[in-house]
């Protein structure tokens, strides 16, 4: 449930700040006649991502094995690969992303505005629509209650929803920046798990050999059927008696990516404090020029 609510909400406020972006600025330049084909748009991608999803449980229910174990892993895998890649691509666009959607609304409003800006949001909207369908067909193969986890992605959902909407109409002080890092962290342990069940179905298959079966059981420390098993089972992909190449997949993969995040975050943080201390050095002998004129 945890693990289907981080990925709603994460990916249902990226579409939400993209929609709200585009109607603020439509809103702010007089063209709220735009606001129209946005929803339609918005709608279409929604419509679009359901019957992905949809299509994807039906295949999947369709295989027998060895076939659904094969694809429920690949799909796994796939989901850890964009999950992490999401995360990335949005440090890397958060700092241009305003600026780069106003481009392309004027774009839009100076040729047709009701089919580019339809277009504007059903591209952003479907995108974060059909990750969002990927990653928690991922889920529900990882976790021991479907149910609980559809709950778990319609109050993400909802939440994302009401975050967004309190952004737009600017009475949210929600740090944006300081959200994504944390829910990208959480995602990061989310997506390590989803690589050990890939890999966990894999053995099953004989796909991926385990090495070594059973590497040890905490069963009887920690069942995975128990309250506190189920948690860590479905936030960090725990599994009490895991094979020696889910351990190694496991690790390698989240020692990568953490090392990677938190290099990216001092990098960002030595180049802020370049620029503020280029910043004072440029100010301080302009300073008295002011006052003398």
């Amino acid at each position: 449930m945890l693990g289907s609510f981080l990925i709603t909400l994460r990916e249902g406020l990226e579409a939400a700040l993209v929609i709200g972006i585009i109607l603020a600025y439509l809103s702010r330049t007089g063209n709220r006649g735009g606001f129209r084909p946005v929803w339609v748009g918005t709608a279409l991608a929604i419509a679009v991502s359901l019957i992905t999803g949809g299509a994807i449980y039906l295949f999947a229910g369709a295989l027998e094995e060895p076939g659904e174990a094969i694809f429920e892993g690949i799909t796994m895998l796939i989901a850890a690969g964009v999950i992490t890649w999401m995360i990335f691509w949005m440090r890397r666009q958060a700092v241009n992303i305003r600026a780069n959607l106003h481009s392309q609304i004027e774009t839009a409003l100076g040729r047709n505005p009701t089919l580019g800006l339809a277009l504007i949001a059903f591209i952003a909207v479907a995108r974060e629509g059909i990750e969002t369908v990927v990653f928690l067909f991922a889920a529900t193969q990882s976790e021991n209650s479907p149910l609980m986890s559809f709950l778990g992605g319609i109050t993400g959902l909802a939440v994302a929803v009401v975050i967004g909407y309190t952004i737009y109409i600017g009475t949210s002080r929600l740090n944006l920046k300081v959200f994504f890092n944390i829910t990208g962290l959480l995602l990061m342990f989310f997506a390590a798990g989803l690589i050990a069940h890939g890999v966990h179905e894999l053995n099953e298959v004989g796909f991926i050999p385990p090495l070594i079966e059973h590497l040890w059981d905490m069963n009887n420390v920690i069942a995975e059927q128990s309250t506190p098993g189920r948690f860590l089972t479905a936030l960090f992909g725990y599994n009490a008696n895991p094979s020696l190449t889910e351990i190694l997949a496991y690790w390698i993969f989240l020692v990568t990516v953490l090392g990677s995040f938190f290099r990216s975050l001092r990098n960002e943080r030595k180049v802020q404090g370049g620029t503020g201390k280029a910043s004072r050095m440029l100010g301080s002998p302009s300073t008295p020029a002011a006052h003398r004129e």
